[in-house]
């Protein structure tokens, strides 16, 4: 990769710094966090009952296990751990406050030991997960995907949508959720909001609603590697073959639509030219409070390819690259 990156957007050429000793930082973190015994964490999962997919994936056969009250995902398509990681961490730093925290982890099942990530289980005891395709399958007799098939612009889409919550819920301030949602996965590129992983958190005791935080953004900034971006297609290859949900294919028409009716909502209180330190800082601070790492000291510029980890230089590479060009492109998210 060049030391400079240099990439264009409608409000003109932007140029960013790479900062080889920024991803140095993010490559050590990682190291450290799958060393045995420091950071990231050894899980071993003792229940039996695993989840695949179950339709809260486009591509499925994803392992998930509850256990202890944590959630616990496991990779399939490449390092969709790092992606949940990586978003969550950066969300923590924008005005956007209802989604989930993803945290890697090492999970240990059976006789195999996997990548992944968990998350505290964020359902109340009388609470259950209704995805946005059963609720329409239960109010209208078919799947959201399905009804939305029959509209072919995006903003009656959406509109559709917002109205089917309001109705079936009386939740007002769906619109402005769902916006916030897709401002999240224009910016890092989620491929996978369909109407699955679009839901809402009905209290069955109580017989009330409320919005879920927004989960699942493990298939953002290209993570497949096994089937749709292998780490050898350059970064220009994988923008041109991603596609959107649930409204359009294209993520700007969802998101301009989106706001166009409820606003903008997504916002970051750093530079967006800064977001590869941001990020490096905030992993750092976590594991530091979690007294997980020594301090960087001097060794915070050490070549990437002496270092070893569960992540590789180049996932990690990738991951910067995307996150440069997308802080250049959406300049108002700044």
């Amino acid at each position: 990769m060049d030391s400079d990156l240099v990439f264009s957007t409608g409000q003109g050429t932007k140029q960013v710094t790479v900062w080889q000793e920024s991803i140095s930082c993010l490559r050590k973190y990682f190291d450290r966090m799958t060393g045995e015994g420091i950071y990231m964490h050894t899980i071993e999962i003792h229940t039996e009952t695993v989840q695949t997919g179950g339709g809260h994936s486009s591509k499925g056969n994803q392992m998930k296990w509850l256990q202890d009250g944590w959630w616990y995902k496991a990779d399939a398509f490449g390092y969709e751990s790092l992606a949940e990681t990586v978003v969550s961490t950066l969300l923590e730093r924008s005005g956007i406050r209802n989604f989930v925290q993803y945290e890697p982890v090492m999970i240990q099942y059976r006789d195999r030991k996997n990548r992944g990530c968990r998350s505290r289980n964020f359902l109340k005891e009388t609470e259950e997960l209704v995805p946005l395709e059963r609720m329409s399958r239960i109010f209208s007799g078919f799947g959201l995907a399905q009804e939305l098939s029959r509209i072919s612009v995006c903003k009656e889409r959406i509109l559709y949508t917002e109205e089917l919550v309001r109705n079936v819920t009386g939740i007002r301030d769906f619109g402005e959720y769902l916006t916030k949602m897709l401002e999240i996965d224009a910016f890092f590129l989620n491929e996978d909001r369909h109407t699955n992983n679009i839901a809402l958190l009905h209290d069955i005791k109580e017989k009330t609603w409320r919005l879920c935080p927004i989960f699942d953004m493990g298939l953002s900034l290209f993570s497949d590697t096994k089937e749709d971006y292998p780490l050898k297609n350059e970064f220009a290859k994988c923008r041109e073959k991603i596609k959107a949900k649930p409204f359009s294919a294209d993520f700007d028409e969802q998101l301009d639509v989106a706001e166009e009716l409820y606003g903008t909502f997504l916002h970051f209180d750093f530079p967006g030219s800064n977001i590869e330190r941001i990020l490096t800082d905030a992993l750092w601070q976590s594991a530091e409070d979690d007294g997980c790492l020594p301090d960087r000291g001097k060794n915070a510029k050490e070549s990437l390819e002496t270092l070893c980890g569960e992540y590789s230089a180049e996932e990690l590479q990738r991951v910067v690259e995307v996150l440069r060009y997308q802080a250049g492109k959406y300049l108002y998210f700044f």
